[in-house]
């Protein structure tokens, strides 16, 4: 049911009670059948895609892996990384049902009365680890982006059983498990090219020490050519592992200030690398700008795994990378340090790998 209000929604106070304070999100916004964006949510220019910067004949490697043990899918993955940052894989291992099931708890999550989902919100949740928002630092920005969150920090499972919203929990620690041995797979293809042989615990701690999954919802937008789903933006992460629906939207950057569209592959899982594997492989695998636009007639969702370094890890080339002789181009850093750099500004595009730089 679509949310009321008893004044002008065009008020910027009135948005925001709306939106944030009661828990409605820009999905409530959308169900109210606005004709026209709030003013809140308007782009700059520059910020906003057009069909002058889309590279449509361009696309993103795609992956077989059902013999992932196989030399040249290990080279493809290190190839794909190296060039783009981004690919897809298929034949993947993890169950088409366990990808569906996720996508329908979100549905589900999101479906939820507002002040049902408001019970996660940063003032009301019962934990740091989980977050139900909208936009991505709305405190930050200038111009909102139109998109709500569930954010889900894995601490353990009793926690998530504990804590996390049963519209969503079985299913969402069903696909973290599922992807477990499909994470592993890539990162030892991964380490083996930058000469790192073994994956020892200190390694793991540093690869894959945390994990953060997001359920994401982008509503049906009245001016999508005005706004977007997520700003320009490489992930903080080591490696980020993402769903998505059948609608399409999330675009890489390209070419100089060009743009390619990753579209959906049924059964497929988008896996692109984050700044924490940038810095740990010393620039030889690359963060890629993306970017999600709105759309103007479906709902979308995705739902990311962030695969991260933990909170209190220093990261920083590995002493395999340098051992000969190249230079460190990334100093040590906290990871907790890096991320709250990433999250104390809004999205602009690669900045937050200078905080890394030497």
């Amino acid at each position: 049911m679509a949310p009321t209000v008893a004044a002008p929604i065009s008020e910027s106070s009135n948005i925001t009670d709306l939106v944030v304070t009661n828990g409605n999100g820009v999905k409530g916004l959308s169900e109210m059948g606005l004709k026209t964006l709030p003013k809140q949510y308007i782009q700059p220019v520059e910020e906003r895609i057009t069909v002058s910067n889309i590279l449509p004949q361009e696309s993103i490697p795609i992956i077989d892996m059902s013999n992932w043990d196989e030399q040249k899918v290990s080279e493809s993955i290190c190839d794909a990384a190296e060039k783009w940052g981004f690919f897809q894989i298929i034949n993947h291992g993890v169950p088409i049902e366990v990808l569906e099931n996720v996508k329908d708890a979100t549905h589900r999550f999101f479906n939820l009365p507002a002040e049902e989902k408001r019970k996660f919100s940063k003032e009301n949740s019962p934990s740091n680890s989980v977050r139900f928002g909208t936009s991505f630092s709305p405190e930050a920005e200038k111009a909102l982006e139109w998109k709500d969150y569930l954010s889900l920090f894995y601490v353990s499972e009793d926690e998530a059983s504990a804590l996390w919203p049963s519209a969503c929990k079985d299913q969402v620690l069903e696909y973290m498990r599922g992807s477990e041995p499909v994470i592993q797979t890539l990162l030892e293809a991964l380490m083996k090219r930058i000469n790192v042989k073994e994956i020892d615990e200190t390694k793991e701690s540093l690869l894959m020490g945390s994990k953060r999954i997001n359920l994401n919802y982008y509503p049906i937008c009245p001016n999508p050519e005005l706004t977007v789903g997520v700003g320009r933006h490489s992930d903080v992460s080591t490696l980020t592992i993402l769903l998505q629906d059948n609608i399409g939207g999330l675009y890489v950057r390209g070419n100089n200030d060009s743009w390619v569209h990753v579209p959906p592959v049924s059964g497929s899982l988008v896996i692109n690398v984050g700044d924490a594997l940038q810095i740990m492989s010393n620039g030889r695998y690359k963060s890629i700008e993306h970017r999600v636009v709105a759309s103007g007639s479906k709902n979308r969702i995705s739902v990311p795994i962030f695969v991260n370094p933990r909170p209190s890890d220093m990261i920083g080339p590995f002493s395999e990378v340098l051992a000969r002789g190249e230079k460190a181009l990334y100093k040590q850093v906290l990871y907790s340090d890096y991320v709250k750099h990433f999250f104390r500004k809004a999205h602009d595009g690669k900045n937050t790998i200078e905080f890394a730089k030497i």
